[in-house]
């Protein structure tokens, strides 16, 4: 006969109430981890889609995420003929918001040459753009679909497919046009405006001007040449897709990252706490009919056997409960929340080693106590 399961059928309802509850505080610390996991992710999520070996921006700048960054468009073509590089493309970034459908709409719209590097990867609905004006590609989570038309700037863009995972570091959904559409948006003037400089007789003159230009090398090509040859342009600079994605890391989301891991590991304590004083309480509780196991003379591994068992089976429901909760509602997070299997293991880990310190303190106030105990009122 296993005891700590007899005991735990004894007072079912409040066991597994009390499983619930832990499971509801897992559930949290998992979010926490996933929302920290997610907010890496996102951040490199927009670097990472193009595959870009090098980055060449604006001299002295660390963009173009970090900072912005202004290159002339032509610069594409000196960077193409450097030996080692297969594939340049010029691109621009630019945050829009607009309505849609009665609700304001933010995207983070990324301009690309047709048929050259930084275009979006995988299409999961839909096609890519396959015409030069007024054509869109959205991330899901911007909520168009295949068909929606919006509007950017003073154009109606039709949405001709979706994409998944490609956001900025904020969370905006991007949206991919051609770069033609990009550099319309960046530099047509508001109508009203428009007409403040024509009655000024200004007119603007404004020269196509891009955020980077992104270029894949040759296989068997130096990078680290390649970075130093463009270094020494006065009017550029060069990052290696490493160092852009370290640069993002420690400049853009530095601060909201560790603020989350802060924040993530007060509730790591503060749920090792509330476990300890769960198993704790259980266990005092329970004194009299220890001593009474004690007073018929149980052994001592018995009693050990019933806290610690007790104990594991209350973490293990918890993690788990916690597990099933997270994973059926973390997809209706504002921000993606990723979940690795390390990191559920590792937070397993944790609280089996809690439980197990927890049980610690209910065994040794349970094999302190007297078997007179139990003939007393």
């Amino acid at each position: 006969m296993n005891i700590a399961l007899k005991d735990i059928r004894h007072g079912l309802f409040r066991f597994v109430l009390t499983c619930f509850g832990l499971g509801l505080l897992m559930t949290v610390v998992l979010a926490m981890i996933g929302i920290y996991n997610g907010l890496v992710a996102d951040a490199l999520a927009i670097v990472k889609l193009p595959k870009a070996d090098l980055w060449v921006v604006e001299a002295r700048t660390k963009g173009p995420f970090a900072e912005a960054s202004k290159i002339p468009a032509s610069t594409r073509d000196a960077v193409l003929r450097m030996p080692g590089v297969s594939e340049a493309g010029a691109i621009t970034f630019q945050t829009i918001e607009t309505a849609h459908a009665g609700r304001s709409l933010r995207l983070y719209v990324i301009g690309f040459e047709r048929g050259r590097p930084g275009g979006p990867d995988r299409i999961v609905a839909g096609r890519t753009i396959g015409a030069s004006h007024f054509e869109l590609v959205a991330d899901r989570k911007s909520g168009l679909q295949v068909g929606d038309v919006v509007r950017l700037g003073r154009n109606r863009f039709s949405v001709v497919g979706l994409v998944e995972d490609a956001m900025n570091s904020g969370g905006d959904p991007a949206a991919f046009v051609t770069l033609a559409d990009a550099l319309e948006l960046q530099t047509t003037l508001d109508p009203a405006a428009a007409r403040i400089q024509a009655a000024r007789g200004s007119e603007p003159a404004y020269k196509p001007t891009v955020a980077a230009i992104i270029a894949r090398v040759a296989p068997g090509a130096d990078i680290g040449l390649l970075t130093a040859t463009v270094r020494q342009w006065k009017h550029l600079g060069a990052l290696t897709q490493a160092e852009q994605e370290s640069l993002l890391l420690v400049s853009v989301v530095d601060r909201a990252r560790r603020q989350i891991g802060l924040f993530l590991g007060i509730l790591l304590t503060v749920s090792a706490v509330v476990i300890a004083l769960i198993i704790y309480t259980m266990t005092m509780e329970k004194l009299k009919q220890i001593a009474t196991l004690k007073l018929i003379g149980a052994p001592d591994r018995t009693i050990i056997g019933l806290i610690v068992q007790q104990a594991l089976i209350l973490g293990a429901s918890g993690w788990g409960i916690g597990l099933v909760l997270i994973l059926l509602v973390k997809d209706a997070f504002p921000r993606r929340v990723v979940l690795e299997p390390f990191n559920v293991m590792v937070l397993a880990g944790i609280i089996a080693a809690v439980c197990l310190l927890a049980s610690g303190l209910g065994v040794r106030a349970a094999l302190k106590v007297d078997p007179a105990t139990a003939l007393g009122s």
